[in-house]
């Protein structure tokens, strides 16, 4: 009976293995920067913003329906109560209220968004892609300069979205809040918007990149393969996380942006600390996580789709940029 030789053909014979230690495991190498020029930073961006906040929007507006108090139509923080009472007043139509202001903001936002944190993490990783502290930091200034941004589009988008709204659309809400309470009230939330997503963005890229970095060390084998379930995977965590995380302090930025609309209260001073003692006399700390639930609902497949859309307009142009810089062969 003739032996098979299990010997790979093209071995070199001069090679010898290097043993391992039983508990050694390869590193997945993650590249530090992904070698973008800014402007594809921010086009990856808008479109994951886009594609995300229009996904998602009937779950915002029951976030919105169920953080505004007073004498509004919705009370409740029952999800299925919310929903029944959209649809009892407004219709199927009534969950896509706002939606124009939201197409408007998202998009430019989202740019600003992920270009900043894309700058800063090159910046502040100083070549190290597994620095926890350099994506909390990076993401907190990417908030900071997006929600300059988005601040007065939220408030257009959540003073829509309200039952029994006054306002015909985006153009006269904007008007007429620019002619009856004037520019500051499209930025009567941003203190509290940047203090509520600074600790969501720190939490939320910090977890994804750890997460991600997880997945990929579970089955190094098949990261390209998988690749945009690890992000989707990745981003579902960090949302949820982030969004239960600061459900408090979005509570008070809904408060502030929908006061004197439909019945809601209006804040004297506009503080925060005055809004936490409104909301506490007369819901108790409960009223605090109002919308919770939609919240993270919102937040988990809506970060999911967001960062597997960036990561997908990345690779795009990776490969564009790739096939550019290829030479051409006469």
């Amino acid at each position: 009976m003739a032996t098979t030789d299990a010997t790979p053909k093209f071995q070199n014979r001069d090679f010898r293995p290097v043993p391992q230690p039983p508990d050694f495991h390869p590193e997945v190498v993650v590249s530090a920067h992904d070698g973008l020029r800014f402007w594809q930073f921010m086009i990856a961006g808008s479109i994951a913003g886009s594609v995300e906040h229009m996904a998602m929007f009937p779950v915002d507006t029951l976030k919105t329906h169920m953080q505004a108090m007073g004498s509004c139509p919705i009370k409740s923080v029952g999800l299925g109560q919310a929903l029944r009472s959209i649809l009892k007043s407004d219709g199927p139509s009534g969950l896509y209220r706002g939606i124009g202001a939201m197409g408007l903001g998202a998009g430019p936002a989202h740019a600003v968004y992920f270009s900043v944190y894309e700058v800063c993490k090159k910046f502040f990783s100083r070549g190290n892609p597994n620095n926890s502290a350099a994506h909390a930091v990076s993401g907190v200034c990417a908030t900071v300069a997006s929600d300059a941004v988005f601040t007065p589009m939220d408030m257009v988008k959540q003073r829509l979205q309200l039952s029994n709204s006054p306002y015909k659309g985006v153009l006269d809400c904007v008007r007429r809040v620019m002619k009856e309470e004037g520019l500051r009230a499209f930025y009567a939330s941003y203190r509290t918007t940047v203090i509520m997503n600074a600790p969501f963005t720190a939490v939320h890229f910090a977890t994804y990149e750890a997460a991600k970095r997880g997945l990929r060390e579970v089955s190094p084998d098949s990261v390209n393969d998988e690749g945009w379930v690890v992000h989707a995977t990745a981003g579902a965590v960090a949302g949820a996380l982030a969004a239960a995380v600061t459900t408090p302090l979005d509570v008070v930025k809904t408060q502030l942006q929908c006061q004197g609309v439909c019945g809601c209260d209006r804040f004297k001073t506009g503080s925060m600390r005055d809004v936490f003692r409104t909301i506490i006399e007369k819901d108790g700390y409960r009223g605090l996580m109002r919308g919770w639930m939609p919240r993270m609902l919102f937040h988990a497949p809506a970060a999911a789709i967001c960062w597997s859309t960036y990561e997908a307009s990345k690779s795009f142009f990776e490969e564009l940029n790739s096939k550019s810089a290829d030479p051409v062969v006469t």
